[in-house]
């Protein structure tokens, strides 16, 4: 019976703990990121390179994933109305039959973007990773990130933390039961980001350098 007590001031003190974390690393994200973002394209600032972040295409249940397709409708508005002039299209490359990056690319092409105006980054594994390949391998300092305002926020703030300074445009999200798992997950997302930040953490790969005119 002692033992069961113990354990269970053990428990409530890493939830309260838990609990604690994430909503510190909400209000750091939120608050320090909320200047940054945009939902106007008639508003938002010009930038040469937008960084549009990948997700998978297709759901396991064949279903489209409206994540992806409202990201791609995002940067091709974006480029069409002139306010970005190149775009990075960064995602998951890890397996020979799964393409983010390829992905991405052919459906901008397909929506009449030139194919000399997107580059593709292979490694963008992570937000983290990214983020800082945007500049470690594109050279890119001062840039345009595009996916979901919840994404945008966390990947700005760690553009923020690298000293760069980056703006976001927010794809339509995607609301309801649909996005209920994706939104529990950012919010363990958000306190990695101050874990990978205190620990040091680096992109997995980075690689040779690509110029953008």
């Amino acid at each position: 019976m002692k033992y069961l007590k113990k354990l269970m001031i053990l428990l409530l003190v890493l939830i309260t703990g838990a609990a604690g974390s994430i909503s510190i690393a909400e209000y750091l994200i939120k608050s320090t990121t909320k200047e940054s973002l945009y939902y106007d394209i008639n508003e938002v600032p010009k930038r040469k390179v937008g960084l549009l972040l990948g997700t998978i295409k297709t759901l396991p249940n064949g279903n489209k994933n409206l994540y992806y397709k409202y990201r791609i409708e995002a940067a091709t508005r974006l480029y069409n109305t002139g306010k970005i002039e190149y775009i990075i299209v960064s995602g998951d490359n890890s397996r020979k039959d799964y393409n983010e990056p390829e992905d991405m690319k052919n459906d901008l092409v397909d929506r009449g973007i030139p194919e000399n105006k997107i580059f593709m980054d292979f490694a963008g594994f992570r937000t983290l990773d990214s983020v800082v390949r945007a500049r470690e391998i594109f050279g890119q300092s001062t840039f345009m990130v595009i996916s979901q305002k919840f994404h945008n926020e966390r990947a700005i703030y760690l553009a923020h933390l690298e000293g760069m300074e980056v703006i976001g445009f927010n794809a339509k999200d995607v609301s309801g039961r649909y996005g209920l798992k994706t939104k529990i997950r950012e919010k363990l997302a958000r306190v990695k980001v101050f874990i990978d930040y205190l620990t040091g953490k680096e992109p997995k790969f980075l690689g040779k350098k690509i110029k953008i005119p």
